[in-house]
């Protein structure tokens, strides 16, 4: 195919715009699947993780390709969420340009902007579509505005400033250049074939073909494929290539793609060193053979005999391949930048479970077997950062959600372990220990303004700005530290009965001025090990709100509910009723138990103190105390 005829577009846009609806419709409308196909009648075909469906977002970046006309367009369907945005970041690196979703709404939300931020900075060509348009709050005008004064901000170049504009409802596959629209998404079509340019590649080719690896795969037939756009010459089947890694970079232990952060730990050379002409950075090489060349179409992927520049392709062979690796040939093979990450704000202690009940419920329970997992998370989830700690490992990643998400996949695949509270990652900046900090907005009716500036204002947060929306509801913009962040969503849901609308992205790093300590009512602390009895549920649930119901195992030390007091407080909850021959009415009534709250993994994590840890096991989710046994943890406590 001629490179003329290729188009790379990303799909960018805040979480729940509709950027895998539109996908939806491309993949329809360009005739990919037959219209007996199931996939002509699914919805959200682009999220493939049971995950994804669940919590109705996007976690992972995937690529897809369609044909339009006589031409290829490659599109990859990015995540919305700002915990994943290490998957756009790595991705946005295959593209040319971007479709800029935005809800008519809503307008511009805090990840419009950072999403916006990161392709602009790469020079990628902005198509905006304005999605959701059928909303009865619907505000087309003033988004429009909006969407200009955020291009104004944001542009580094006045180029960038003249950007198309669409309007859209994804959800019945139409769009057009004024708010009436047509009956397809032709227009959409058009825009990424007339103002996305082609692919933009070296076009020296004698020295050699290039093609920076920006995503990993792998299937049980054909091993590892090592996915990338090729920035120069030609691949072919076959073909002996160079695997390069800048010797600059490091790596964590036990994976091979580059930190490019502060807490380096392992540094890596699996061959020989060369020196990269482009620069001064040493660069490892180690030789390798492609065994075959995938394109994209659909759903699937397509063999290939060779993949010219500026086309997306899957290669197998190359099993060493990580991502920011290149795959180079040629006589003097060069490498080219590697992905800039934005760093980790969160870490959380992930290890072996260690309770009284570790082996039971799950398949894998070693500290081997989880450290071997997380090596192979790295492979693929480039924003995670892993270090040594203790019986088990220091996790770091961008947020609460990031690592939630990591702890419930391997739940789901069998793994029993322990997880700590979540931690924030400092930063010492020319010698002060700075934190992260985060630009929150935050959606709530007028009813509920009152307890949100109360929440706020316990968690030291800098309100910036407060305005009425089109629809009446009250919008506050906050900054905030990332260590008050924690645990904040679930308070706030809890306070606005579930009607709360918050998102937040990274703002920077400021100096530490206090360290926040977050504030909860003592546990209730189970202090025999048994099975749990409606007759002792009985009597505790007059203390707090239970977490646990009648007759399921329990151990000494492990959290069964939320005290109405500010101590904890250890109880029996196995104690039996004592059998006797006297009989009154008062106490032969039928027990009646105030429903139990069960807890979220996210609501676990939240829940947690720096002494206390959640087991997790495919079946279960138990809070627990550090120190189990209460006179060890009563002395523990005098002393600290």
């Amino acid at each position: 195919m001629d490179q003329s005829k290729i188009r790379n577009v990303a799909i960018i846009a805040h979480v729940d715009h509709g950027k895998t609806t539109l996908v939806d419709g491309l993949l329809k409308q360009s005739h990919t699947f037959r219209d007996n196909q199931a996939e002509m009648s699914q919805t959200l075909i682009m999220d493939s993780m049971d995950q994804e469906h669940e919590r109705g977002i996007t976690i992972t970046a995937k690529q897809t390709a369609v044909f339009y006309n006589g031409y290829k367009i490659n599109i990859i369907d990015t995540p919305g969420h700002a915990d994943f945005s290490g998957e756009v970041e790595r991705t946005l690196n295959m593209a040319d340009g971007v479709l800029l979703i935005v809800d008519a709404q809503e307008g511009p939300m805090p990840q419009t902007k950072f999403v916006l931020q990161k392709a602009l900075d790469l020079h990628l060509k902005p198509v905006v579509v304005i999605n959701k348009i059928d909303k009865p709050a619907a505000r087309i005008d003033e988004v429009k505005d909006e969407i200009s004064d955020l291009f104004l901000e944001l542009a580094t170049d006045e180029s960038q400033l003249n950007y198309p504009i669409y309007y859209a409802i994804a959800r019945d596959g139409r769009a057009g250049k004024t708010t009436d629209l047509d009956n397809d998404l032709s227009v959409i079509f058009d825009s990424i074939i007339n103002d996305i340019p082609a692919p933009r590649v070296d076009k020296d080719a004698e020295k050699g073909a290039q093609l920076l690896v920006a995503a990993l795969a792998a299937d049980n037939y054909l091993g590892k494929y090592a996915i990338g756009k090729i920035f120069r010459g030609k691949l072919k089947k076959g073909q002996q290539i160079k695997l390069l890694r800048r010797n600059g970079d490091t790596i964590n232990e036990g994976s091979s793609r580059p930190t490019g952060s502060d807490d380096r730990e392992v540094a890596r050379n699996d061959g020989p060193t060369d020196r990269c002409p482009s620069d001064s950075t040493s660069v490892s090489s180690t030789n390798a053979k492609i065994d075959r060349i995938f394109t994209y179409r659909g759903l699937g992927k397509e063999e290939a005999a060779e993949a010219i520049a500026g086309d997306i392709v899957a290669i197998t062979g190359v099993t060493d391949a990580n991502i920011g690796d290149t795959i180079a040939t040629g006589e003097n093979p060069e490498a080219l930048p590697t992905i800039e990450l934005e760093p980790p704000t969160l870490s959380i202690y992930i290890g072996p479970n260690t309770s009284p009940l570790k082996g039971k419920e799950g398949e894998f329970t070693t500290s081997r077997q989880i450290a071997e997992r997380l090596k192979k998370e790295l492979e693929t989830n480039i924003a995670l950062k892993i270090s040594p700690d203790g019986l088990g490992y220091k996790v770091s990643g961008r947020g609460e959600l990031h690592l939630s998400v990591l702890i419930e996949t391997m739940r789901r695949e069998g793994f029993e372990l322990e997880a700590g509270r979540p931690e924030v990652v400092y930063k010492n900046i020319d010698g002060i220990k700075s934190e992260p900090v985060e630009n929150l907005t935050i959606e709530v009716d007028p009813e509920f303004v009152g307890a949100i500036s109360q929440e706020m204002g316990v968690r030291h947060a800098e309100l910036k700005s407060q305005e009425l929306t089109s629809t009446g509801s009250t919008r506050f913009t906050y900054e905030i530290t990332t260590a008050a962040l924690i645990g904040l969503r679930n308070t706030l849901l809890t306070a606005t009965k579930g009607t709360v609308i918050m998102s937040s992205i990274p703002f920077g790093y400021r100096p530490v001025e206090s360290k926040y300590k977050p504030e909860r009512n003592g546990a209730l602390i189970s202090f025999e090990t048994g099975v749990s009895t409606a007759y002792a549920l009985d009597s505790a649930q007059a203390r707090g709100v239970l977490y646990i119901p009648p007759q399921v195992p329990v151990y000494q030390g492990m959290i069964v509910g939320l005290s109405n007091k500010k101590e904890d407080i250890d109880i029996n909850v196995c104690r039996e009723k004592q059998l006797t021959n006297m009989r009154t009415h008062a106490s032969d009534g039928a027990i009646q138990l105030t429903p139990y709250t069960e807890l979220s993994l996210e609501q676990c994590l939240d829940f947690l103190l720096e002494d206390e840890l959640l087991e997790v096991t495919p079946k279960s989710l138990r809070l627990r105390k550090r120190q189990l046994d209460p006179i060890k943890r009563k002395r523990e406590s005098r002393e600290s």
